[in-house]
């Protein structure tokens, strides 16, 4: 059934959207008090936005406590799309919120008269593109596509202030029962040869042995792409291998992200310089060979072999809020050295980049041929924000186990492999989302 919401979102998706938002304006939500979209960062995954940036407007003499980055917004109405090029989101870390500001600067048929007003009833709509545009559309209370927003509104799921527009687009169709009904199908076809998704949207034999993702992505139909990771109506998706699907105890821990450190010894001086000052000599006695291991958490002694230990730094774990923008997570030597360190701001950035629903499914492997079986329960997981997980590494929850090393160290051109990586135990995944559960797609 075509309703004036409905053709809304077919006109922000005939201009590239491929996910859906809508929220509530409340009289506060204008040009001049901003747009609020929400407490904690968790907006930060919903809008695409650019660099996190220290914010210079702040009144000359009083303290930075905020943050901006910028947003490809662009205005939709009946002729199209304008850009609004001053757009951007405004972080708070004191309280923390996000807000949303410069929208109508410089934009060109903006809707100054609505995003102006104090009215009750407006709706600020959100079409989100692979390429990280956004496109919004605003509309009175008594529009046509606000009543019918209104009228949608009991069933859809709400991501913090935010409504998930997703089912109107599938006719009603919810996404996670949807999803879970793909998974169901697929635990119900037992061995599956390992497969990935081709360029023309075929699914192709894949003979590697990191198979458990690719096959079931296309499995569920998802074709790869440039953007964003594998996406079925929103969900993100995630495959992990187990032991059994009796204790479905992971091999190993989840990889969060993989950020190269933004500054110290590491990022001023070089690799090599950190490596020959905080590495040791291979143990298993490649000579010439310089290795960087170990488990760093907050809540860990120095390393004995490198000296270092992990901290946080400008972040309040009581009340869970970013004290210090130009604070982050540094590792440190006996003497106080930076011997690396990553900004608050570029683990945002980082982390962004996380879906802010997504579903774990475990799976098994035999070979050869390589096949995959996927077991019956699953996790989901919405809501997350980096704070969660600023929250989780002062706790230890979140630590660094970084594999780098240096071979032929000695000679003129050694060769450097760099690998920085934060990781959780699987059963600790639950701690980076505002909401996790375990469900079984068992057939009863």
């Amino acid at each position: 059934m075509i309703t004036p919401l409905t053709h809304l979102l077919d006109q922000m998706a005939a201009h590239g959207a491929a996910w859906f938002y809508a929220k509530r304006l409340a009289p506060n939500d204008n040009s001049k008090n901003q747009v609020y979209l929400g407490g904690g960062f968790g907006a930060l995954n919903i809008i695409p936005h650019g660099e996190v940036e220290s914010d210079d407007s702040s009144r000359a003499g009083s303290v930075r406590d905020r943050a901006k980055a910028m947003v490809r917004f662009f205005w939709l109405d009946d002729d199209g799309v304008t850009p609004a090029p001053d757009a951007q989101l405004i972080l708070y870390p004191k309280y923390p919120e996000v807000r949303m500001s410069g929208f109508l600067r410089g934009a060109a048929r903006a809707p100054n008269v609505l995003m102006k007003s104090r009215d009750e009833g407006r709706v600020l709509f959100f079409g989100i593109c692979p390429d990280g545009r956004v496109l919004g559309h605003v509309v009175a209370g008594d529009d046509p596509v606000a009543r019918a927003f209104d009228a949608a509104a009991p069933g859809l799921d709400a991501t913090g202030v935010f409504l998930d527009l997703e089912k109107l687009r599938q006719c009603g169709t919810d996404p996670k029962e949807a999803l879970l009904a793909a998974l169901r199908r697929i635990h119900a076809k037992g061995w599956i040869a390992s497969q990935k998704m081709g360029r023309e949207g075929v699914p192709e034999p894949y003979s590697a042995r990191n198979g458990g993702g690719y096959t079931l992505e296309a499995e569920l139909g998802i074709s790869p792409n440039g953007y964003a990771d594998p996406d079925f109506m929103g969900w993100e998706v995630k495959q992990y291998g187990v032991s059994d699907f009796t204790s479905y105890r992971a091999k190993s821990p989840v990889t969060l992200m993989t950020p190269e450190p933004t500054g110290g010894l590491y990022r001023d001086d070089g690799v090599a310089v950190f490596l020959r000052r905080y590495g040791y000599a291979d143990k298993s006695g490649k000579a010439d060979r310089f290795n960087f291991g170990g488990i760093y958490a907050v809540n860990r002694d120095f390393h004995p072999e490198t000296g270092l230990m992990l901290r946080l730094v400008g972040f309040d774990a009581t009340s869970g809020k970013i004290t210090d923008l130009d604070g982050g997570i540094v590792l440190l030597d006996r003497d106080d050295n930076i011997a690396a360190s990553w900004g608050f701001r570029g683990i945002i950035a980082h982390w962004n980049r996380k879906h802010a629903k997504a579903v774990y499914v475990p799976s098994l492997m035999q070979f050869p041929p390589p096949e995959y079986s996927y077991g019956a329960v699953v996790q989901l997981c919405q809501g997350t924000d980096v704070l969660l997980l600023l929250a989780a590494v002062a706790v230890g929850s979140v630590y660094y186990d970084p594999g780098i090393k240096i071979e032929a160290a000695g000679t003129a051109k050694p060769v450097i492999k760099r690998r920085s990586q934060f990781r959780v135990r699987h059963d600790a995944l639950n701690v980076l989302y505002r909401g996790s559960e375990v469900v079984s797609v068992q057939m009863t």
